[in-house]
């Protein structure tokens, strides 16, 4: 990444305050999050995230329920970044994926 890159990148996460600390913190206040990984696929910028999000509030909801609980609760932050894609799980569904991956890597 140049320096204008890593310069422009920390100017826009401090007019922001769009990080993947932040974001992961108001999904585990405001969804009981069990589990949140976010990415910033944007090289740095804060513009770009990738998340994996488990919260027992997605039992029994559609991924169209689950994204839109997740939109609804970072509303105001999606509205400031370019592009958003978020991954729900249950904790159930999160506990299999996470023991079919280990059993993938034996």
């Amino acid at each position: 990444m140049s320096a204008r890159t890593d310069v422009e990148a920390s100017q826009t996460q401090a007019s922001t305050g769009i990080t993947p600390e932040t974001l992961k913190q108001k999904l585990e206040d405001s969804l009981g999050a069990t589990h949140v990984d976010i990415e910033d696929m944007s090289g740095g910028c804060g513009q770009m995230f990738q998340a994996q999000i488990v919260s027992p509030q997605f039992a029994k909801k559609s991924t169209l329920m689950r994204h839109r609980l997740v939109n609804n609760t970072l509303k105001v932050e999606i509205a400031a970044i370019h592009a958003w894609t978020p991954k729900c799980f249950t904790p159930e569904e999160w506990e299999k994926r996470q023991q079919s991956a280990q059993n993938a890597q034996k």
